[in-house]
């Protein structure tokens, strides 16, 4: 459960520990992110998400634009299977924020995002062999989260 960093070191960037496992009957995880948000000195609220470990962290870098690629999809829409054979199935990672002020309210959790598994509507239109209309989606992208961790100035 979550909590307000009020026995931090002051003025220290906090430092996180993440550790994500896949569940033994689903998809491999795609990346492990921090999701910050913050109030900043112009009084609005800011968020920003961090890509923090990936699967297939070999062949998967950050972009210029620190952007992470996708990890890929191995989904059979004629038969509404995939295959673990990419990402990774458990990931962890220590993470610190880079861009700590200690002056501001935050707040962080961790998100764990699965590769991409059959939706049901794939599932549906297999088993009862109907083609759905192109804007129907086929996968998704499970994601499982962490409660909130606060952190409040001179906490």
């Amino acid at each position: 459960m979550g909590g307000d960093l009020t026995k931090a070191p002051r003025r220290m960037a906090p430092t996180f520990l993440v550790a994500a496992a896949k569940d033994p009957m689903f998809g491999n995880l795609d990346r492990i992110q921090i999701v910050k948000g913050w109030l900043g000195k112009d009084g609005k609220a800011h968020e920003r998400v961090y890509d923090v470990v990936w699967g297939d962290v070999e062949r998967r870098k950050p972009g210029k634009d620190g952007k992470l690629p996708g990890v890929g999809n191995t989904v059979d829409v004629s038969t509404a299977t995939w295959t673990n054979t990419i990402g990774d199935p458990e990931l962890s990672a220590v993470w610190t924020d880079p861009d700590f002020d200690p002056s501001l309210r935050a707040f962080y959790y961790a998100r764990a995002i699965e590769i991409p598994t059959p939706r049901w509507t794939l599932y549906d239109s297999v088993r009862f062999n109907i083609k759905m209309s192109p804007e129907v989606p086929m996968t998704q992208q499970e994601r499982a989260w962490s409660s909130p961790i606060w952190y409040t100035p001179g906490g």
